[in-house]
This record gives structure tokens, sequence and C-alpha cells, in this order.
């Protein structure tokens, strides 16, 4: 491991893809178990542990909708057996080498970053411009989401402050409903907002990634809060306002 002071592993395969394919779900959890096993066995073989910030899913709490929609810190528990949720329980369990060796384990429970370049905002744009936006299913379901400029900015906070370890939120301070993030989207490209996808056909189509989008995961990102982390981006106003920006 030579002189490092700190690893970032955000390696895995992409979360979009046919969703009834048995070959993308494979990939998908062995891209990210497998080479935070080894990343994570070969810190803790280093004379001096690095940190390890370990790339990972703010699925890991699952669908909490059910009881009662609490909010989600660092300390709640994961439900169900969703797809995504599985994975995100072995992504952090493949860690567990580097932290019982002594490394600083920080777990980036990571939110859906949200920027015009790139998944799944890219996505909608063109959809919601033509008027096709849509709230899924009831839109009542919390959607954690977070700016780009603030994801690096958390990640870089976790990886300076020797105090914070353990799972990170990534997510922006005040979550959204799907109807709340689908209706400010429509406005900022003034579009109107009026339609729905029934839960029945995002089940049919999304297949197993469909607790991605009906689940709801009221979280808030408290360690790096109390870390002392100041975001940028605080709900989903600024997110997007942030994401549609043009650039430089």
């Amino acid at each position: 491991m030579g002189s490092a002071d700190v690893v970032v592993n955000l390696a895995g395969s992409p979360t979009m893809g046919n969703p009834h394919s048995e070959k993308w779900a494979t990939e998908l959890r062995r891209s990210r178990i497998a080479t935070t096993d080894l990343l994570a066995r070969t810190i803790a073989a280093a004379p001096t542990p690095p940190a390890f910030l370990a790339g990972n899913g703010i699925s890991f709490y699952g669908d909490h909708r059910d009881a009662g929609d609490p909010v989600l810190t660092e300390d709640a528990d994961s439900r169900g057996d969703a797809l995504l949720t599985d994975v995100t329980r072995e992504w952090q369990a493949a860690t567990e080498p580097a932290a019982e060796a002594g490394s600083r384990v920080c777990i980036l429970r990571t939110a859906p970053v949200i920027d015009r370049s790139s998944a799944p905002l890219n996505l909608m744009l063109p959809l919601f411009r033509l008027g096709g936006a849509a709230r899924l299913g009831d839109g009542h379901q919390h959607f954690p989401i977070i700016s780009l400029r603030d994801w690096v900015g958390g990640v870089v906070h976790a990886a300076e402050h020797e105090t914070l370890s353990g799972p990170v939120n990534l997510c922006c301070p005040d979550v959204p409903t799907n109807a709340e993030f689908t209706r400010t989207l429509a406005e900022l490209v003034h579009r109107p907002a009026f339609l729905r996808v029934p839960s029945a056909i995002i089940k049919l189509g999304a297949g197993r990634m469909a607790p991605e989008v009906l689940g709801s995961l009221r979280t808030v990102p408290a360690a790096l809060q109390d870390a002392g982390y100041a975001f940028h981006d605080h709900d989903v106003r600024d997110v997007l306002t942030a994401a549609l920006a043009p650039t430089a």
C-alpha cells in the first residue's frame, strides 16, 4: 500500500441496465464486492493501514414507508431484500478486514448524484422538456439526492477529518418526495407536471429495480453535519438549480 494516507474506492458496474438480466445483476454485485474485499485485505496487510473511503449506496436502508417513513440517520436499520439493499449490505461487510486492522473506514452511502451530464438527470431532462414529467406511483415516497459539488465536498471532508468513521449518508439535508422532485424539475424547465405512472406499470417494467423508485428513504446526512460539513445545496430546488446551471 506504500505511503498512502487515504484510499477511495468507487468501483462498480453501472446501476443503469436491464433489471431483468441475471448477467447484469451478477456483475452489479461482483464488481462492487470483489473490488472492496481486495482493497480491504490489502489495506489490512499494510504496516500502517490508511483510511478507507468505501463506496456504497443509500439503498442500504431499504423501504421504510411501512415503518411510518421515519427520518433515517446512519444508525437506522436496513430493511427488506431488494437487490440494491442486499448488495449494499454485502458491499459494506467487505470492508471489515480493513476496519479490524485499525483502518479508519467510512462507508459512503451515496444518494443519486444530480448533475446534467450524467444519469439519472441526463435521462430525465429530454422527457421533462417535452412535457412528460410524471410522478412515480403516488409520489409520496422520499427520494434522496445530492448535488455533485456536495458529493465531492462531502467525500473530501470525510477524507480530511480523522474523527469521522463508519457510515456516512451522502444526501441533501432536506430530502424531497418524488412528487416534489418532479414538480420542481418541471417548473425549472418551464413545463407542466400533471402525469402519473402507476405503481403496477413500474413494477412490471423496472423489475428488481422497482423498489429503488417506489421505496421511501427519508435519509439525513447526520454524520457529515456532525463533523462540520456545510452543505451548499440543502433541498431539491438547490440541488436542481445547481445541476442545471450553465457550465463555465
